[in-house]
């Protein structure tokens, strides 16, 4: 154990050496001890390598607690055109966006909003990318935060409950959000929309990680 923190100290240390601002320096600070973010993004299509975030939004989770009072909801305007795939999931055209944000100054916001906190969120993966294709020619660096994928921590539930019943469980899991939600007796908001994905992304790390979870504030 005493190894690993060395060396997630030790990649923070190399990270943050290759900040091009220092104004951004705070990222690198001791991580929250109590709060976490739950984000998540809609995007111009699929390709991390390619696409562009047309809409982003965080809600600050504190404790047993969804702070729906402390969020960040932002237009981005892309640098491309929307997919036509895309707009029929998400149904962002590009009038709904052309007066959104630049990207830098979206991701600037988002930066200021999360701090050192955690990020939580539902294939978090591709939001990260997303956000780390804005920061990475800008500030030289990726988001450090640490991430707490949803469907991971849904996997690890099921598996230790399966488990304790057979085990050698060897079958598939489930992991797609509506089932997740609908496992975890929660409800099923407009999906496709990223204040609604942050919000029930949220109310199922809760349901995952604490007893008596609260609801939004």
């Amino acid at each position: 154990m005493l190894e690993f923190l060395r060396r997630s100290f030790d990649r923070r240390l190399w990270a943050r050496s290759r900040l091009r601002d220092p104004d951004y320096g705070f990222l690198f600070e001791q991580e929250h001890p109590t709060e976490v973010v739950v984000f998540d993004t809609e995007t111009t299509g699929l390709d991390r390598k390619r696409s562009d975030i047309i809409s982003l939004a965080a809600i600050r989770i504190s404790g047993n607690r969804l702070l729906l009072s402390h969020h960040l909801e932002l237009v981005v305007r892309p640098s491309r055109a929307i997919e036509h795939a895309a707009v029929a999931v998400h149904g962002l055209r590009p009038m709904d966006v052309a007066g959104g944000l630049p990207a830098r100054e979206a991701v600037s916001q988002f930066l200021h909003f999360i701090g050192t906190r955690p990020l939580v969120g539902y294939y978090l993966e591709f939001d990260i990318a997303m956000v780390n294709r804005v920061m990475r020619p800008w500030l030289g660096v990726g988001l450090p935060n640490r991430a707490i994928e949803v469907s991971g921590l849904y996997y690890d539930r099921v598996m230790r409950d399966r488990s304790s019943r057979d085990a050698l469980y060897t079958g598939t899991i489930d992991l797609s959000f509506a089932h997740i939600l609908a496992d975890l007796d929660l409800p099923m908001l407009p999906a496709h929309d990223a204040l609604n994905d942050a919000l029930m992304a949220g109310l199922a790390y809760l349901k995952l990680t604490l007893s008596g979870g609260r609801g939004p504030e």
